[in-house]
């Protein structure tokens, strides 16, 4: 079963490469894109004036494999 989440925070730069806190903040898991959708539209508007600031949903499905990071 698909599981959705909204990943993100604040960066260094608008590379958005390296998180200032040392990592991105995750928020879920949500059953639904809908609901992902409308948790990351929250977070996206509540910094719209900031440019270090970037969310996006993240689709995983515990029944796959990781994802290679390399």
């Amino acid at each position: 079963m698909q599981q959705f989440w909204v990943v993100g925070g604040q960066y260094h730069d608008t590379n958005f490469r390296e998180a200032v806190q040392g990592h991105e903040a995750w928020y879920g898991p949500f059953k639904t894109y809908e609901a992902a959708r409308q948790e990351w539209q929250r977070h996206a508007w509540n910094s719209v004036d900031d440019c270090h600031m970037r969310y996006r949903i993240e689709r995983l499905d515990p029944e796959e494999p990781p994802r290679c990071t390399d």
